[in-house]
């Protein structure tokens, strides 16, 4: 069954694309649905797709924290923690996920 969650982010585009360029192209095994969306005031909303949460966590372990711990502190910024997650029920999953070739 698939893992799929929502999360505020409080940073912006600029950061995400560090953060992005250090993850790498990649792809995160597991993953089929990644979308970054900018809310109202700037900041960003992530929605992901995973084949199952224990890929989303390792991916997140081995990949994704550590190059946004890097940013962070490249910037002089000392995040309390991980903003949380809403884990969401995923009712159905069309198209091509990204970074799949068609």
């Amino acid at each position: 069954m698939a893992y799929a969650w929502v999360q505020d982010v409080p940073i912006g585009e600029e950061t995400y694309r560090r953060i992005a360029e250090r993850i790498g192209d990649e792809p995160l095994d597991g993953n089929l649905v990644h979308l970054a969306i900018r809310n109202d005031d700037g900041t960003l909303r992530y929605i992901d797709v995973w084949e199952s949460r224990e890929q989303c966590d390792r991916a997140f372990d081995e990949r994704i924290h550590p190059a946004v711990w890097a940013v962070l502190t490249e910037a002089g910024l000392r995040p309390g923690g991980e903003p949380p997650r809403r884990e969401v029920d995923v009712v159905d999953l069309r198209g091509t996920p990204a970074g799949v070739p068609r």
